[in-house]
């Protein structure tokens, strides 16, 4: 079987999308209406969907999560610096830039790869106007000790949940109800996807209206506009793709949920290896399965990865670089490697393993093989 693999190449993920057939009378109905976006009826019964299925009093729907987080800093009129991780994507950081805000990077915890609490505190100054911490691989960060941190210091906090769709924290709720603002991403590799897409929960009606007019050019009204907006509109189709999706979103749930066990089952063994703590939660929506590569392999990561790609497996070592070591933020005081020990470890012994719900256990076996071999 793993001689097959050479044949037929295996992504760390793949899209999971809805037959096509139950797809075509969405379509028709948006030609009949000839309504394409502008927040049409697609686009209404997904926002009312989603904050049912995910357990959130409101939320606005986006073209694409940056666009979501690029928008929730302007509506909470974020400026000055804002304390985040250096583990995440890129476009965390990018979000703040685009506002000429300032990030400021602290370490993570080396187990939850999440922003480290104790971190944040050391790093607030006189300019400091939030918090943006991310849920990394859907693990909920320590909620409640960034709220303290927050209210002492009279912080804003922006969550970055682009991992995090269906997660909750430990007190059983959806862990997007926490901080003032929480932002998803739709993107195809997301659990959840509208093709493209985002959104941003909030917590009351006055700040999801500020929102939907920022991401409609700033319009309040056919004539009148009252700040510098952006256009963030998700189309109907999108939309329409959202609906079709959350018709299979727990199966799809469940089937990572079982390849993940299996993973755990049979990596736990393998000496040099370390299996991250998200894959073991109870609450995790395994968007990803991470992998630590440790003394005591025979291989590095980078190696590991390599040989992986020559049986057709693609992995990603994922986040790697750091946000921290681009170069439009390698010069930041708070880019210094010494600041950032676990977080440049993490880095280098990260690997994310393929995890989607059409893969099979078969192939999941190859690939536990060739890493145990």
């Amino acid at each position: 079987m793993i001689q097959q693999l050479e044949k037929i190449p295996i992504y760390v993920t793949q899209p999971d999308l809805p037959p096509l057939e139950e797809f075509i009378p969405y379509l028709k109905s948006i030609w009949d209406t000839k309504i394409l976006t502008n927040g049409g009826p697609n686009h209404q019964m997904l926002e009312h969907a989603l904050t049912q299925h995910l357990g959130v009093s409101h939320l606005s729907l986006f073209n694409n999560g940056t666009i979501g987080l690029i928008t929730a800093l302007q509506a909470l009129n974020i400026s000055g610096e804002v304390i985040t991780t250096p583990y995440s994507f890129v476009a965390t950081a990018n979000s703040l830039l685009w506002n000429n805000i300032k990030p400021v990077f602290v370490d993570i915890d080396p187990k939850t790869l999440n922003i480290d609490p104790r971190r944040i505190e050391k790093a607030i100054t006189d300019k400091t106007t939030a918090i943006m911490p991310v849920h990394v691989y859907g693990y909920p960060c320590d909620v409640d000790a960034i709220e303290q941190i927050a209210q002492k210091h009279q912080l804003k906090v922006i969550y970055d949940a682009a991992h995090a769709f269906a997660v909750k924290c430990h007190c059983g709720t959806s862990v997007l109800n926490h901080g003032d603002l929480s932002i998803l991403s739709f993107h195809a590799t997301k659990v959840f996807n509208t093709f493209e897409g985002g959104a941003i929960v909030c917590k009351d009606l006055a700040t999801k209206n500020k929102i939907d007019n920022l991401k409609n050019f700033g319009f309040v009204n056919e004539v009148s506009v009252i700040q510098a907006g952006i256009n963030g509109k998700m189309s109907e189709i999108h939309a329409a793709m959202g609906l079709l999706q959350l018709k299979y979103v727990d199966q799809a749930l469940a089937a990572r949920e079982k390849i993940a066990c299996f993973y755990n089952e049979k990596l736990q063994a393998v000496k040099g290896v370390r299996v991250g703590d998200v894959n073991l939660l109870s609450n995790s929506n395994h968007s990803y399965y991470p992998i630590f590569i440790e003394d005591g392999y025979p291989l590095s990561r980078d190696a590991l990865h390599e040989k992986l790609k020559s049986y057709g497996i693609f992995t990603r070592r994922y986040f790697y670089p750091l946000i921290s070591e681009f170069q439009m933020y390698e010069n930041f005081p708070s880019s210094d490697i010494a600041c950032l020990p676990n977080a440049h470890l993490a880095s280098r012994q990260v690997l994310c393993l393929p995890i989607y719900p059409k893969l099979s256990l078969n192939i999941a076996d190859d690939i536990v093989r060739i890493i145990s071999e």
